[in-house]
């Protein structure tokens, strides 16, 4: 086996396959460690392990992190979802859901609008090409939050609040993308299709919204009997009922040209929830909750090497020469959607809040997954269809995304700490325990 820089183009063998995994997870272990002794996020250690072990060291080909990470953040966050909806708490939900609501739409819409002026000032193009940008990145990242408020221990509430939002609003965000094509290339067949059904596009958001919660919910009433009628209580059937559960709560939700990630989550939720969603003798409950904790237990830990992967694959799929370019630009973007479009944004939404909550809230939104992947449609409409202001756009828009994602991602995971602790209550025993060096995953 050999292993070449990121130049060349390499065909996966087995004995290449083993040596990514192992260098991945080598990655992984050593930033857990430092996690746990500097008591500091392992997100942002995954993706500087990630750069240094593949565009500055050339340990892992770049194109391969790339080929590979298209496959992982699927599998990942399939995980990622299915697990955290266990945890959701369906009376929070309830009570927050018009918030959640109104941040993904409210919301998502207005930090559209407001990055997007300022990208489209910043480097001088027409508003729309702005727009698209903001479009892009506007969905936060769940696989960013979910392990991230884990690790320390937010308050449930505004976990609920934040993560929810991650959740639900990377459909929008594709769908406000979509629009933003279809006006900046009209030529596009995704464009001519959008103005086919323009009408209709508040529809097929909700069409999708609606029939992911249904497919979801029906599939866990179908694993809440499983567990209740079968054996599928121990391992290893119990790890094999999960898997079957979020993967295929996933491809119906694609089947159906819904979010298949919605189903997931949904799915997750019903089977976490079940004491509240499904009325039987305390002899049935215990025996569901014992299994439904033995999958919890194996879900998380899936969980956390999916993010190990996603996280280390992205850092080492990364293009130093296409951050270069526009490293400066590209923070200040940054910057400017932390701390002024999404706390603007945020702001009409948030009104039930106190100052600190809606503080903490609207500087918690990293980027990542879906603005990752969404970063070179521009590029590739522009190469596609013979667009030179496009292609140059998109060049743009791709390296500032890119640029981004990194920032808010390294930004947002370092500073939680101590926003939760300035801005969100923390009960005195929690405190006291802190002071003393204990941490809530510990």
């Amino acid at each position: 086996m050999s292993v070449t820089g990121a130049s060349n183009v390499l065909v996966p063998s087995v004995d290449l396959l083993v040596y990514v995994f192992f260098v991945v997870l080598a990655v992984g272990l050593v930033s857990l460690l430092v996690s746990r002794r500097f008591n500091v996020s392992y997100i942002p250690l995954f993706m500087f392990l990630g750069i240094l072990v593949g565009p500055v060291l050339g340990l892992l080909n770049r194109n391969l992190a790339n080929e590979l990470f298209n496959y992982v953040r699927v599998f990942g966050l399939v995980m990622i979802l299915f697990t955290e909806g266990h945890t959701l708490s369906w009376k929070m939900l309830k009570r927050n859901f018009k918030t959640i609501l109104a941040l993904d739409t409210i919301g998502l819409l207005l930090t559209a609008f407001i990055i997007g002026g300022i990208f489209s000032w910043l480097f001088h193009v027409p508003f729309i090409v702005g727009f698209l940008f903001g479009a892009i990145i506007g969905a936060t990242d769940p696989a960013t939050l979910i392990p991230l408020f884990r690790q320390y221990s937010v308050r449930e509430d505004i976990e609920t609040v934040i993560v929810t939002e991650s959740i639900f609003n990377d459909p929008m965000g594709i769908v406000l993308a979509s629009v933003a094509v279809a006006m900046l290339v009209p030529e596009a067949s995704s464009a001519r299709f959008l103005e086919a059904i323009a009408g209709y596009i508040g529809l097929f958001f909700l069409y999708q919204m609606g029939a992911s919660i249904l497919m979801g919910a029906l599939l866990g009433v179908v694993g809440y009997n499983i567990l209740k009628r079968t054996e599928v209580r121990d391992f290893p059937e119990i790890v094999i009922f999960s898997l079957v559960m979020a993967f295929g709560g996933f491809l119906l939700g694609e089947l159906a040209q819904a979010s298949g990630y919605l189903v997931a989550t949904v799915t997750g939720i019903v089977l976490g929830n079940h004491k509240v969603f499904f009325r039987d003798d305390i002899s049935v409950v215990r025996r569901v909750m014992r299994a439904v904790e033995r999958e919890v237990h194996f879900n998380e830990s899936l969980a956390t090497i999916s993010t190990i992967f996603i996280f280390t694959l992205l850092g080492a799929s990364l293009n130093p020469g296409i951050i270069r370019g526009h490293i400066v630009q590209g923070v200040i973007i940054a910057f400017a959607l932390m701390l002024v479009a999404r706390p603007l944004a945020s702001l009409p939404v948030l009104k039930w809040c106190s100052f600190k909550e809606y503080l903490f809230i609207s500087l918690e939104g990293p980027r990542g997954v879906v603005p990752a992947a969404l970063a070179s449609l521009p590029l590739t409409l522009g190469i596609t269809y013979n667009n030179p202001d496009l292609i140059q756009w998109g060049e743009t828009i791709l390296s500032v995304t890119i640029i981004t994602v990194l920032v808010t991602v390294l930004v947002e995971t370092l500073w939680v700490p101590v926003l939760r602790r300035e801005l969100l209550e923390v009960r005195s025993i929690e405190r006291e325990m802190e002071k003393a060096g204990y941490r809530p995953n510990s």
